[in-house]
């Protein structure tokens, strides 16, 4: 099964109304002000073996983080479940940890600690919390209204292959190591945004997903797909740099959902209209495009 076929089979069991039938990144208790949500990072899916335990730590809570950021919540506090393994390890990881959150101003609630049977990759789960605010969901945008992102695409996706050895620079593989969830624009934005969520899994894939949460088609410009100066001279800026950037994920920026006429009041870049219809639609300044045939990470 993929992720698609599996959330889709959970759609037919008893759902809390606050998971707002799986179609979004967290869930929204009505009854306390909070939003909820939970990741899980794989060695060898999410992060490299060689990874230090310090990054690991800071990707485990950021990418959670992201999540938060994309409801415009407040971080409250996180729950970790940690697979103890070499002692080494889990001291380096724990220095990561004091870092991210403080860096994020949050802390920690509590958790659990298992073990793993011996050479198993590492499996950690996260699950962080959120002061409530509008908390705009990913399926709210209305026909006519933009699609903007802040920040640049495609940085994590050139800085893993710079991790894996390739030659580039070091900010981009940095990008890809520690992402920084928008916490601050998210704020900002959850007060004045029809629709919002991180671009984790890819630009592509996360514009179809908030186009079919909303139930409209989202046409998007591959031409002002935000790209970075480091991306630029490490990938170019043609139309398969551009494909790579739009379908790479681990970007952690905010895509979201306004009125054609307002202007965010954080930096970010239009990438096109959603439109009555369904369906993703791809074009570069005007020029229609097939869709490629992988959209964006899915498991």
């Amino acid at each position: 099964m993929t992720e698609t076929d599996f959330l889709t089979a959970l759609r037919a069991l008893p759902l809390h109304p606050a998971a707002r039938g799986l179609r979004d990144d967290t869930a929204r208790l009505l009854h306390v002000p909070l939003v909820v949500t939970t990741d899980t990072l794989v060695e060898g899916v999410h992060f490299l073996s060689d990874d230090t335990p310090q990054d690991v730590a800071w990707k485990l809570v950021a990418t959670n983080l992201s999540d938060i950021a994309g409801k415009g919540a407040k971080p409250d506090g996180i729950l970790l479940n940690y697979p103890l393994s070499d002692d080494g390890w889990d001291r380096a990881f724990l220095a990561g940890l004091a870092e991210v959150l403080t860096a994020c101003g949050t802390s920690l609630l509590g958790g659990d600690t298992v073990t793993l049977p011996k050479g198993a990759p590492r499996v950690l789960t996260v699950t962080a919390f959120g002061c409530d605010t509008p908390a705009p969901p990913r399926g709210g945008a209305g026909e006519n209204d933009a699609l903007w992102v802040t920040g640049t695409i495609g940085d994590a996706g050139a800085g893993l292959a710079i991790a894996q050895g390739a030659d580039g620079p070091p900010e981009l593989a940095a990008r890809y190591r520690r992402p920084t969830p928008r916490l601050a624009e998210g704020r900002v934005l959850s007060r004045i945004a029809h629709a919002m969520m991180d671009v984790s899994d890819g630009l592509l894939i996360d514009a179809a997903r908030m186009g079919e949460a909303s139930s409209l088609a989202v046409h998007l410009d591959l031409a002002a797909v935000p790209l970075s100066a480091p991306y630029r001279a490490f990938a170019g800026d043609d139309r398969a740099a551009r494909l790579a950037a739009a379908t790479a994920g681990d970007d952690y920026e905010l895509l979201f959902a306004m009125p054609a006429n307002v202007v965010p009041p954080v930096v970010a870049t239009r990438l096109g209209r959603f439109a009555r219809g369904s369906g993703l639609y791809l074009h570069d300044a005007g020029e229609p495009l097939p869709l490629p045939a992988r959209l964006g990470f899915d498991h």
